[in-house]
């Protein structure tokens, strides 16, 4: 075959139809498991998806002039995804993170031709997030016409992962549990809408960290990224979710290197943190029960923070395996939780009363 005739595939079609891995022991003993729908697959990781929905969408509908800045928050995997879709569509890319990215990412990122602006000082009440996204906004203000996804809250970050879904219905045939980990709220609520219309009793399984409020809990400084917030995302479908589990850091840093060390596969925070909660449902719930579980990235930008022995050392995360329960409390405000905690009753933040921190945040 000559060069003229070897077929290629375009940058976007790059994305999706990322494979599927049955995880087993030692997250859950012989015979049980969960399907781990392996997002890192994609060039960027999971946000690829939104972030060519979300720039084709914005297209489609006149609000992305041809040419135009797009201009983001990101804590760095959706900032990926924008940098291949400005490359795909012709936009130059603009992206607001903070002093907590790796070096590593802020050096990729503008390999794919990305500008990274990184903000100084975390906003009062909203943290790293507000602060950035006040940033995005002076930004734009010194580029007429640009254009913000404003991730947190657009309907499209939502509705980029109907394939998603589509790919785990067609690949599974059936699901019974869907574990998602949750940041912006969009892969949770975009693929459960989707596989709720196939599996009328799916119940949705929602991942957190310790230390954000997406979920109730007091916002407190973060060392997890790729999950959890300072704000409350109106992405985040509250409704949807049967359950909510929060996770601290050394409880994500085990399960992420067991999965490296007994399925050659793996990824950063996010993952760890939903390979801990699903493999705690293959072992509780009846052993025919069909789990899923997206893992939104892979390994490489976590070198020198999940995997680094010094790193870990110097943060405490290497002090041994978690509890193999997790503890358990009756409402979201019940208490702060320092280690990983279930809550069985999920309700939108803002409804609870007397929150006028949470409608400060939103603002």
């Amino acid at each position: 075959m000559n060069a003229s005739t070897t077929p290629t595939t375009p940058l976007a079609g790059l994305v999706g139809n990322t494979p599927l891995l049955r995880v087993g022991e030692p997250f859950a003993p012989a015979g049980r498991g969960f399907w781990a729908k392996l997002e890192g697959f994609n060039p960027g990781g999971i946000k690829d998806r939104p972030g060519l929905h979300m720039v084709e969408r914005a297209r489609a509908r006149g609000e992305l002039a041809p040419g135009a800045r797009i201009i983001e928050s990101t804590s760095g995997t959706l900032g990926l995804g924008l940098a291949l879709a400005g490359m795909v569509h012709g936009h130059p890319v603009t992206l607001v993170t903070d002093p907590g990215l790796e070096s590593s990412m802020t050096r990729l990122l503008t390999a794919y031709g990305a500008q990274v602006n990184v903000v100084s000082e975390p906003h009062p009440t909203g943290g790293w997030q507000q602060a950035r996204r006040d940033r995005v906004g002076r930004l734009m203000a010194q580029h007429p016409g640009s254009w913000c996804p404003d991730q947190y809250n657009n309907p499209d970050n939502t509705s980029a992962y109907t394939p998603l879904a589509l790919e785990l219905a067609s690949e599974l045939g059936h699901i019974d549990v869907l574990v998602c980990s949750v940041g912006t709220g969009g892969h949770s609520a975009g693929v459960s809408r989707v596989l709720r219309q196939l599996y009328p009793e799916l119940r949705l399984v929602g991942v957190d960290t310790i230390g954000s409020t997406i979920f109730g809990q007091p916002a407190r400084p973060r060392l997890m990224r790729g999950l959890g917030s300072s704000i409350y995302p109106r992405n985040v479908a509250y409704g949807h979710f049967s359950e909510v589990h929060w996770v601290a850091p050394a409880e994500s840093v085990w399960a992420c290197r067991r999965l490296a060390s007994s399925h050659y596969a793996t990824g950063g925070w996010s993952v760890g943190a939903v390979a801990l909660v699903a493999g705690w449902l293959a072992r509780t719930l009846p052993a025919d029960t069909r789990i899923a579980a997206v893992f939104p990235d892979g390994p490489q930008r976590y070198l020198g923070t999940v995997y680094d022995d010094d790193y870990c050392a110097a943060h405490g995360l290497l002090d041994g395996p978690p509890a193999p329960e997790p503890d358990v409390i009756g409402r979201v405000d019940e208490k702060e939780v320092t280690r990983w905690t279930r809550c069985p009753a999920v309700v939108d933040p803002l409804t609870l009363a007397g929150d006028g921190a949470a409608a400060e945040n939103l603002r």
